[in-house]
């Protein structure tokens, strides 16, 4: 079933005791000047506010089923940020109007949130990240709703071991395009689309800083790994095209010929022996 855009509620609000991030009210983020590489305290901030960001994802999880909105889906993370003291980053970022990214079926990425009601056999990305500490955790995972085909659900169970295998290739002294080349080879062997124009970035006490994860083999990705780098891996890949169009709403992106794509991220936190997963619950 393709999905087409519904009504979106107003924002959710949010008490004015929770700390919130610099964008909130401006256009644009602030540029991030700080350093790539984490001290001590930055990276024990983004293991709190990673793992509020997949307990949260969780208790979205647990909400899913055919009939549910994915603006009920946003209240539930929405509430559970704010009881666990954390801001929902996507709040605000860019004007952007909800808590969390809702992407179903051929939805790739940035779905908002409305009053549509998920459906026996679709697929559902939830996007969501914490604000907490002064440093933000990003996560998301595709979820299947009911009855799904044997297509989607492989589709689906292939972009989550292709986010594996990327977070068992990041290695210290490894460039950073190891990353897309293992996500490449691994979708090839089944005829996926790898999506190109939206990555994996830096994130730590900026939601984006300006890295960029490429998840496709891209030779000029040569940024050299190094430990106490924290970014995201979060592979899109699609039953067809990487082309996208834009909605009118300015930020869902839905692939050409609309066709299925689904995604899954974590923050890692790049250890002198590989990669340690922050969003885990």
């Amino acid at each position: 079933m393709l999905v087409s855009p519904g009504i979106v509620a107003p924002e959710r609000r949010v008490p004015s005791a929770i700390d919130r991030p610099e964008y909130v009210g401006q256009t644009a983020p602030l540029p991030y000047r700080g350093p790539s590489v984490r001290d001590t305290a930055t990276i024990e901030a983004m293991r709190v506010a990673g793992r509020i960001a997949a307990q949260a994802l969780d208790a979205v999880e647990a909400a899913i089923a055919p009939g549910v909105s994915t603006d009920e889906l946003d209240r539930v993370g929405h509430e559970f940020l704010l009881d666990h003291g954390a801001y929902p980053s996507t709040l605000g970022y860019r004007g952007y109007p909800k808590s969390l990214c809702s992407s179903v079926n051929e939805v790739i990425c940035h779905g908002i949130p409305d009053d549509r009601p998920l459906a026996d056999g679709d697929i559902v990305n939830i996007d969501i990240t914490a604000y907490i500490g002064g440093v933000h955790g990003d996560t998301n995972k595709t979820y299947l709703v009911g009855d799904v085909d044997e297509e989607s659900r492989l589709l689906v169970e292939r972009t989550r071991e292709s986010l594996r295998r990327a977070i068992n290739a990041v290695r210290p002294g490894r460039q950073l395009n190891v990353i897309g080349r293992v996500i490449e080879a691994y979708a090839r062997r089944f005829g996926y689309g790898v999506v190109r124009d939206f990555t994996g970035h830096g994130v730590g006490p900026a939601f984006h800083d300006g890295l960029i994860v490429p998840h496709y083999d891209d030779p000029s990705a040569d940024t050299l790994i190094v430990p106490g780098m924290t970014f995201t891996i979060e592979p899109m890949l699609t039953l067809g095209t990487i082309e996208w169009d834009l909605w009118d709403d300015g930020w869902t992106a839905v692939t050409r010929d609309r066709r299925r794509t689904a995604q899954f991220e974590h923050t890692l936190l790049v250890t002198d022996e590989g990669a340690e997963i922050l969003t885990l619950p």
